[in-house]
């Protein structure tokens, strides 16, 4: 063995010394002086690597019982299917926006008896769903009866109407992160539960610029961080499709209410995910726009950087795809002009680019088989019918989205979750929370508790790690930005499963990756519904393209809405 052990050693030395001899002749003079003999290196690297490789394996290995386990306790406890909501009984909450808007100006509805419908409708589902955390009906049907007022006076034509205030007269909701005046303005914090909005937040304000009435305020998870609707002040929204599931985070009231026709659209914000999950488990649309073209005045918690304010973006959710690009133009407002929005799209000359999944990352759910054949049917789609140019793509770098997204979450004020919890006015103590907790004494969820008790451990700003995770943003921007060029889309799962149970995504949390790394790329997306699974939920897929060509996204997902149906009305009680 030790003769063997020898012969090992020199050859590695001359193969070392072949290797030196090679890149030292690539080298300036000066260099190649400078340049000392290295030592050569041991096994240790490769063993370690060995090592990390096998934690891995036996992490997932763990992992995917764990899921199946909690699968199956949660299948025992809840049954296979929860109640379902009250059925739709008033074709007006059928409508889409535009079309409410274009009915009440020319005075074939008017907008008190469309805004009675769809207050009639939240206290009917709301008892069910607990999607509705405020409201200004009493307010909200008074201006009503001033847009009825206004049109019956004629002082603006139709046209001018149409024009001036696109959506006179229609309800708008959104969700408890987006400032309302006179609604309360929590985040879902319970340090915060007293707060009322003293102002509109600016894509409000422009909201009702444009004739929409603020009505309604729908739930959100706390601190609007997490991927499931639930808070200590006011509790758990359930999924329209089956109670028992989840209905997303943080805008995850907001997709409820929509998909259960007590909204006819309304406003979301996005900055891992918030507006396209929830779109995604309650089978609507939502579209997170380009990065700073929405304004985020008046949303709290608030970016706290330069850079997460690119990741973070208010944007449209709605049940019709007709209905995104006229709300993203009155809320982009003199940004709308970059997306050049009234351009046509001939989807001939787009070109697709699709990725089934992630390439397998770390503790994330493999996709679903309904989600996947949707797909491929969505790409089928587009080869017969378009005959447009269709290309499966591998972005390995993908598989890092969880890590990349964390790490450039990251900013020089250092704002830990333990100050958010305390709405930046001190800081909770994790520790005793999580000991509060299981006798119900914490003001807190198990997850946000969780979330400030692990967070130090992570990478840290302006740190070795830090530095890399970006540099790997940036590549696979790059890598992304020159596949799709001005003409591109990207077509890729919003999430990998159909809506979990409830409190399952504590064992599925780095699920949300598939739509957070498009956050950190500042890309605009918008989230697909293509009808129901065979589990009677809600499936789809995000269309991504370039910055500021939002207009693609949009106009692929009137096509698929066309194709394939669009929101489709949950079943009712039986």
């Amino acid at each position: 063995m030790k003769i063997r052990r020898q012969q090992l050693k020199h050859k590695a030395k001359e193969l070392l010394r072949s290797v030196g001899n090679a890149c030292g002749a690539c080298l300036p003079a000066t260099e190649k002086r400078q340049s000392k003999p290295q030592p050569p290196p041991t096994m240790e690297p490769q063993t370690k690597s060995r090592a990390r490789s096998l934690v891995k394996t036996a992490l997932n290995i763990g992992h995917k019982f764990l899921v199946l386990l909690v699968r199956w306790l949660s299948r025992t406890i809840y049954g296979e299917h929860g109640k379902r909501m009250p059925p739709i009984t008033n074709l007006i909450l059928m409508e889409s926006a535009s079309s409410l808007a274009t009915k009440i100006r020319t005075r074939k509805l008017t907008s008190v008896e469309v805004m009675q419908a769809f207050i009639d409708r939240c206290k009917e589902v709301n008892p069910l769903l607990n999607c509705v955390v405020d409201e200004r009906f009493e307010a909200a049907l008074k201006e009503a009866a001033q847009a009825d007022k206004l049109i019956e006076s004629g002082t603006l034509t139709v046209e001018q109407l149409e024009r001036e205030k696109p959506f006179l007269g229609v309800p708008i909701s959104t969700k408890d992160c987006i400032r309302v005046q006179g609604l309360l303005h929590t985040s879902g914090i319970w340090y915060r539960r007293n707060i009322r909005g003293e102002k509109d937040a600016r894509a409000i304000e422009l909201m009702r610029r444009a004739g929409a009435i603020p009505f309604a305020l729908t739930n959100v998870s706390e601190c609007c961080m997490w991927w499931e609707s639930v808070n200590t002040i006011h509790g758990r929204s359930r999924n329209p499709y089956d109670a028992n599931r989840i209905v997303g985070g943080s805008s995850g009231g907001e997709g409820c209410i929509q998909a259960a026709a007590a909204s006819p659209f309304g406003l979301g914000s996005d900055i891992g995910g918030s507006i396209r999950m929830p779109a995604f488990f309650n089978g609507i649309f939502g579209h997170k726009p380009s990065k700073f073209i929405v304004s985020n005045d008046g949303q709290y918690p608030e970016a706290l950087s330069e850079e997460q304010q690119s990741f973070l973006g208010i944007g449209p959710m709605c049940r019709y795809a007709t209905d995104l690009k006229p709300m993203l133009r009155v809320i982009a407002d003199e940004n709308a002009a970059k997306l050049r929005l009234d351009e046509p799209v001939d989807l001939k000359q787009i070109k697709f680019f699709y990725q089934p999944n992630d390439g397998g990352a770390h503790l994330v759910s493999p996709v679903d088989l309904d989600i996947r054949d949707a797909m491929e049917k969505v790409m089928a789609h587009f080869r017969a019918t378009v005959k447009a140019e269709v290309k499966k793509v591998t972005l390995e770098k993908l598989r890092q989205s969880a890590p990349i997204w964390f790490a450039n979450m990251k900013t020089p004020a250092k704002v830990g979750f333990d100050a958010q919890l305390r709405n930046l006015d001190g800081r909770i103590n994790p520790l005793v929370e999580l000991l509060k907790w299981p006798f119900g004494q914490s003001n807190h969820t198990l997850v946000g508790i969780m979330t400030a008790v692990t967070e130090w451990s992570g990478v840290q700003y302006d740190t070795e790690d830090y530095h890399y995770n970006v540099r790997q943003r940036n590549l696979l921007r790059d890598q992304i930005t020159e596949l799709l060029g001005d003409n591109g889309v990207f077509i890729y799962p919003t999430h990998p499963t159909v809506a979990p149970y409830h409190n399952e995504p504590l064992i599925r949390a780095l699920n949300f990756s598939y739509t957070a790394i498009i956050n950190v790329l500042g890309l605009p997306a918008t989230a697909v519904p293509l009808g129901l699974g065979r589990e009677g939920l809600p499936i789809g897929l995000q269309v991504v393209a370039g910055v500021n060509q939002d207009r693609l996204c949009l106009a692929v997902a009137c096509e698929l809405e066309r194709a394939f149906g669009g929101w489709v009305a949950p079943e009712v009680n039986a």
